[in-house]
């Protein structure tokens, strides 16, 4: 949506003030912050004291905004956030799941005969190993 904004306006935005280089852009960030901010080297400009004047009051609590949430409220808005989460899964179409359904239900087959197997063998080993087969 911004993008649309963006070529809409495009007309009234001239493209030679926008920076060209990376160089360009931090010259120009630097050129827009002020004075008495801080830069990278940890220097202050002139007149920073605000950072260390206190604010004469304390900070309001939150005891009137919000109070205690009603166990009935906690699930009924678990609830909503389910259902919203489910309105953005893109579920799989019949042919899909029935393609999937069939993948796994092979795949465990395979792996099922391959436990089994592989169970047989161990025990015929152990029964050979220690005489009782």
């Amino acid at each position: 949506m911004s993008e649309d904004r963006e070529q809409e306006q495009g007309g009234a935005r001239d493209d030679a003030n926008r920076p060209s280089s990376a160089a360009a852009r931090r010259e120009r960030r630097a050129s827009s912050r002020p004075a008495g901010r801080k830069g990278r080297s940890g220097e202050s400009g002139s007149g920073s004291t605000r950072t260390t004047e206190s604010k004469g009051r304390p900070t309001p609590s939150r005891d009137g905004r919000q109070g205690r949430v009603s166990l009935f409220r906690k699930i009924g808005r678990f609830l909503r956030e389910v259902v919203a989460e489910l309105r953005k899964v893109i579920w799989p179409t019949r042919k899909s799941l029935v393609t999937y359904t069939f993948v796994v239900l092979v795949f465990v087959s395979v792996m099922v005969a391959f436990v089994a197997g592989v169970d047989v063998l161990f025990a015929k080993g152990v029964g050979w190993l220690f005489g009782s087969g």
